[in-house]
């Protein structure tokens, strides 16, 4: 099976089903003296865990990341950084009727007919767990990023119909994880929690959205066509579990845009660099990152496993099953735990084409040369 790498430079390699024994993944072209240590991923993985409130499911997973390889007295070495996130709650004993009886609108009879067979405790491979390993590795992304000025954020920008107003990347670091939602605007943020419990009570999930954005990002990141920003972080934020639309910009408002309106003017800084008087096109043109903030937003589908009754079918019985109940601890809403799984995305993407611009060295972060040096040691990696 393929598909479990991301990134061209800054590797990430993944491996783990949701009942398994464990969650993990490898990081292959991270820079040597790169201060890290397991709280520093910690952090967001608590943001991403199950049981964190009552709008998140009640699985009890601490998520606690451990390192083991790539890290020598506190730094990188610039060797595959090794993580593992072990499964401490898993109970696989609820989905034994569906081992044959695919769950609505699941991978269950995909990865079967694909594969002749597949772990079916919690959805396998397949499970939104899986994300757990995408933001250990984005932790470590941003911390990269940060060294070059680059800060990113994202929050639950609508649930349902309830969409937040517009607020400022300010508004983003202060206030989004100063809820359960994990949105920006508190106010909204009140409705949006009352319209998730409404559709918990009755067994019953809803969909939404997420907004991101990322501030510092250098011009010239990017190239044209396929390997494009925008083609790629289409490619990241697609690959999240359940999501259904991804844009950047005016996105979809665009279509409704003249050009003499969509487009954006050009004027000299006070430096006498062109730069945009807008910013409708999201950060990116012609593929290529332009100096201004990079913005969009991710829209999920509601959660799929509810205990609602649906209809289902037993390929094994040749049975139609009209009172399928997927009963288990199962989120009423995906937003608000994806909101670190977004950022992780977003700063993966980022670092990648910041090693491949040249913007990162890829062998020392502090810059040097990768070439051998006696005064180098992982004690003081940054020769001061």
């Amino acid at each position: 099976m393929n598909g479990n790498r991301f990134g061209r430079l800054f590797q990430v390699t993944t491996y783990g089903e949701s009942h398994g024994e464990a969650m993990g993944c490898t990081i292959s072209g991270c820079p040597a003296g790169l201060e890290l240590a397991e709280d520093d991923i910690q952090e967001d993985l608590d943001r991403r865990k199950p049981g964190q409130s009552m709008i998140t499911t009640s699985r009890g997973e601490p998520d606690a990341v451990s390192i083991k390889s790539g890290i020598q007295d506190g730094y990188t070495t610039g060797t595959p950084i090794g993580l593992v996130i072990e499964n401490k709650d898993a109970r696989s004993g609820k989905y034994e009727p569906f081992i044959t009886a695919p769950r609505p609108s699941h991978g269950d009879f995909t990865y079967s007919a694909k594969f002749g067979t597949r772990n079916w405790g919690g959805g396998g491979r397949s499970s939104a767990r899986e994300t757990v390993n995408w933001v250990a590795a984005g932790a470590v992304a941003k911390k990269l990023l940060a060294l070059e000025g680059i800060e990113l954020k994202a929050h639950v920008n609508q649930i349902d119909d309830i969409e937040a107003p517009e607020v400022s990347f300010e508004e983003l670091l202060e206030y989004s994880e100063e809820n359960d939602v994990r949105c920006a605007h508190p106010e909204t943020a009140d409705l949006m929690q009352a319209r998730i419990e409404e559709y918990q009570e009755e067994g019953d999930s809803i969909g939404g959205s997420i907004y991101f954005e990322a501030r510092g990002v250098p011009v010239g990141l990017g190239a044209p066509r396929f390997d494009s920003l925008s083609a790629r972080l289409g490619q990241a934020m697609m690959a999240i579990p359940a999501t259904t639309a991804f844009e950047f910009g005016l996105g979809r408002e665009a279509r409704e845009y003249a050009g003499k309106d969509r487009n954006d003017d050009w004027e000299f800084d006070d430096d006498g660099t062109p730069t945009p008087v807008e910013n409708d096109h999201g950060g990116i043109q012609g593929g290529i990152s332009s100096g201004e903030p990079i913005y969009g937003e991710v829209t999920l589908h509601a959660p799929t496993s509810i205990p609602k009754a649906q209809q289902t079918v037993d390929w094994e019985t040749g049975e139609v099953v009209d009172d399928a109940q997927v009963i288990g601890r199962h989120d009423p809403v995906l937003p608000p735990r994806g909101v670190p799984v977004v950022e992780s995305m977003l700063a993966l993407t980022l670092v990648d084409f910041m090693l491949l611009s040249g913007r990162l060295n890829p062998d020392r972060v502090d810059g040097q040369s990768g070439t051998y040096d006696t005064d180098y040691h992982p004690s003081n990696p940054r020769n001061e």
